[in-house]
């Protein structure tokens, strides 16, 4: 069903959220704006690549997922009331599909860079292999923290202003706790690579 009105706004004179961002592509793209559809990807693809890895997939199946959730989104677009609300049926449809994905895959490997943007950009050889040991310290510091905290940071790490209400969604926390907790989680982080005199060498 078609709404009249486009997705309301945050506080006036304050960014846009990630979630107003996403329902002004989608009324858009219901309006018959093709492209709009184009910006939604572009937009929220690394919210629900993160929130499917931090759901148990792996970079493949977490690539799989969200392309599978953005046909089912085409096919479906008329059932979604508000436009505004597009960001977080999406997260919730992501996160469905990743439980499914991983109780089928069970798979327990872990890459210590999988949680970086697929997009990446281009370095020589000496900068790239710096890159990815500072990667591999940075997420292998990351994966000794709790399962909170790495769900946590997986989704808000990668994220243009995330939305703490679609965070909340995704990881089933009250909206007041996620800032603490990244607070918290963040400072373990620093004291982990504080620690490690590899991380200070790089």
């Amino acid at each position: 069903m078609l709404t009249e009105d486009g997705p309301e706004t945050g506080v006036q004179g304050d960014p846009p959220s990630l979630g107003d961002r996403a329902g002004a592509c989608f009324h858009r793209y219901r309006e018959g704006q093709d492209q709009a559809l184009g910006e939604l990807v572009e937009l929220a693809t690394p919210l629900l690549w993160n929130v499917a890895r931090a759901h148990g997939c792996d970079r493949e199946a977490a690539e799989d997922v969200v392309q599978d959730v953005w046909i089912r989104l085409v096919d479906r677009a008329a059932d979604i009331r508000e436009s505004g609300a597009v960001l977080g049926w999406l997260v919730i449809a992501v996160k469905r599909e990743s439980w499914r994905t991983a109780r089928v895959a069970r798979r327990t490997s872990y890459d210590p860079t999988g949680t970086v943007d697929p997009g990446g950009t281009e370095a020589g050889p000496e900068a790239a292999t710096i890159l990815t040991e500072r990667q591999q310290l940075l997420w292998g510091a990351v994966h000794d923290l709790s399962e909170r905290c790495r769900q946590l940071l997986r989704i808000v790490a990668f994220c243009d202003r995330p939305d703490y209400d679609e965070v909340s969604a995704a990881l089933g926390m009250p909206r007041g706790s996620i800032g603490p907790t990244r607070g918290r989680c963040l400072d373990k982080l620093r004291r982990s690579l504080a620690a490690d005199e590899r991380w200070e060498d790089r």
